[in-house]
């Protein structure tokens, strides 16, 4: 019975480290030639961008990076506590956002920087291990959010990735909300929240059904595309109209936003 239990142990164990091995990847090199000081609830100063961005009819050539795991554009977000983005009234673009405290020693800082992803040039912001409030750096959280140029078809075209190596707590301590991932330009219908969003331990890499790590709407684990045409977000990358044609563009104008399609 003893060596029964070992091997069934020794198996589990296996099981475990290959999810675990699926899940690695996501998040890509670079993005991080600029640190912010390790800090609680901080944010950077206006932030170029590098190229224009057209997000839901306003373009914008700078923003905001928020330590706790968030974009937005026309002012710093200190807010710990994660609010439904579908009531938010911030414009914002958000991979991860919750309580994050980089002030532990062990935890990594908020880094942010110019590259290039895909051919692309591209704008984007790493929490490559990062701890939770209050300075607690057991367990930490790997993620990532990028910004690619994509005016080559359309200025002001863009697509945004959210990229996730780790995901192990989803709240701090000084608030039981849940962590919530996805966008909004401040109005209810031009905003989305990906599944599990508010949900207690959803976002985990333990959950099965709604890991951020387990899950894509492109085919990579832990990664997942937003296409941004014309100003529209489109959460479906196949099913996106060509917007340098003329009947391109008046698809992407009626069209609306698309559900993620969701892989194991």
């Amino acid at each position: 019975m003893k060596s029964l239990k070992i091997k069934l142990l020794a198996a589990s164990a296996a099981a475990l480290l290959a999810v675990n091995s699926a899940f690695a990847g996501a998040m890509v090199a670079g993005f991080n030639s600029n640190s912010m000081a390790r800090n609680d609830d901080d944010s950077t100063g206006l932030v170029s961008i590098g190229f224009n961005i057209n997000f839901f009819g306003t373009t914008y050539n700078n923003l905001y990076v928020n330590n706790n795991g968030n974009l937005t554009f026309n002012t710093p977000w200190a807010s710990w506590v994660p609010f439904n983005l579908y009531t938010t009234g911030v414009p914002i673009i958000a991979p991860f956002f919750s309580d994050v405290d980089t002030r532990a020693t062990a935890s990594a800082v908020t880094q942010y920087g110019a590259g290039t992803f895909a051919g692309h040039n591209a704008f984007g912001a790493t929490w490559n291990g990062v701890g939770y409030y209050s300075q607690q750096s057991n367990p930490l959280n790997k993620f990532q959010v990028l910004l690619v140029d994509r005016s080559d078809l359309l200025d002001g075209d863009f697509d945004i990735y959210f990229n996730y190596d780790q995901i192990l707590w989803d709240h701090g301590a000084a608030t039981p909300e849940s962590a919530l991932a996805g966008f909004s330009n401040g109005t209810a219908e031009d905003s989305y929240q990906l599944a599990g969003s508010g949900v207690a331990n959803a976002f985990k890499d333990t959950s099965l059904a709604t890991s951020l790590v387990g899950h894509s709407n492109v085919g990579v684990n832990g990664r997942y595309l937003l296409l941004v045409r014309n100003g529209l977000v489109y959460s479906n990358p196949t099913l996106v109209p060509d917007s340098t044609s003329t009947l391109g563009l008046l698809s992407l104008a009626f069209a609306g936003l698309l559900a993620f399609r969701r892989r194991r």
